[in-house]
Order: C-alpha cells, then structure tokens, then sequence
C-alpha cells in the first residue's frame, strides 16, 4: 500500500468539498478502522470527540479526553490513513491561545480538516453543555486557528452549537465565522 502525503489528502478533501456531490463519510477511531474505511470505498474519516472519548477512557463525552489524548488517537489514524480525516476539536481545549495549539498538533498528526465549536466545555456541574462561548470567543477562536495552520489547505471548520437560540441568533454567529475567515461552517 503506497502513502499518501497529509498536504495531498488535505487537497484531496478540498477537492471534494467544491464537487457538487455528497462525500461518504465514516467514524474513524483508530488506525485498524480508517484502513478499513478507506477499503470499503469511504471517501472521508471522521474522528469524533465522543468516539475518541469512547475509544481512550471507555467514558461518554463529558469533555474528559485531553488534548494530548485525543492528539495521540490523530496520529495514529494519520499515520495509515489513505482517506483525509476530519477532526472534531471540540472547543479547542480552552481558549484561542489553547486553539493555536490544537491546531498545530492536529496539523502535525495528519488531519485534513478539524472543527472548533462555540460551546462553553467543560460544562459546569449541573448546567447543561449548550452554554456558548460570546460571539467575539467565537471569532477569536477561529482567527487563532487560522493564524495557527501552516498548511493553507487544512481545513478549518467552526462549528456552532447556537441550536438552542433564536434562529436569528444562529444566523448572527455563523456570518460572523464566516466573516472571520472559517473554512466551513
């Protein structure tokens, strides 16, 4: 099996974004599944935060895996996968400064894109996880992930969780992502 360089599965993935049809995506968790997904004709892996959380600590989704835990599960993928994979960073593991550092790590492991939602993690005992960062967090956050990447062709998502609000609210963050330079939405 030959490799794939990470910059051509990050064009790979930006290829097919700007195609007109819908991309297969699979759950990938490890290096055995993301052979496996790419064998079965997958165009793109996914590494969830809860399929990671899973995964490490056999524990749901409660923001308990550190960065450097879920950084390690990227790696493996990245180092066999032959399909680009996104990455669900979550809330980026703290502030924009802890966003640049996600994404540098995330960078380094291979992934062809990754997300960074708006959501206040960890969530505090007794709330529920729907609490969001402010606007100017949000775009913070993005900017920082921008500035981080070193590789123009990785992918930045922000992904938002304003599902909660008013419709107009969620139209409100969105634009602003898009207006501060994210990739995706």
């Amino acid at each position: 099996m030959s490799r794939i360089s990470h910059s051509a599965l990050r064009r790979k993935f930006r290829e097919q974004l700007a195609s007109q049809h819908c991309v297969e995506t699979a759950s990938v968790f490890d290096p055995m599944s993301a052979r496996i997904a790419a064998d079965l004709g997958f165009e793109v892996g996914i590494l969830g935060g809860s399929v990671a959380s899973l995964q490490v600590l056999a524990a749901p989704d409660f923001a308990l895996i550190t960065l450097s835990e879920f950084v390690e599960q990227a790696t493996r993928i990245g180092r066999v996968a032959q399909l680009p994979f996104i990455a669900d960073a979550d809330h980026g593991y703290g502030n924009a400064l802890n966003v640049m550092r996600t994404v540098e790590e995330l960078e380094r492991a291979g992934v062809a894109a990754l997300t960074i939602e708006d959501t206040l993690l960890p969530a505090q005992f007794g709330r529920k996880s729907t609490d969001l960062v402010s606007i100017e967090e949000g775009i913070g956050k993005v900017k920082a992930a921008l500035e981080a990447r070193v590789d123009p062709e990785l992918t930045i998502v922000a992904r938002t969780n304003a599902g909660v609000l008013p419709v107009q609210d969620i139209i409100e963050r969105t634009l602003a992502y898009e207006k501060a330079g994210a990739d995706g939405i």
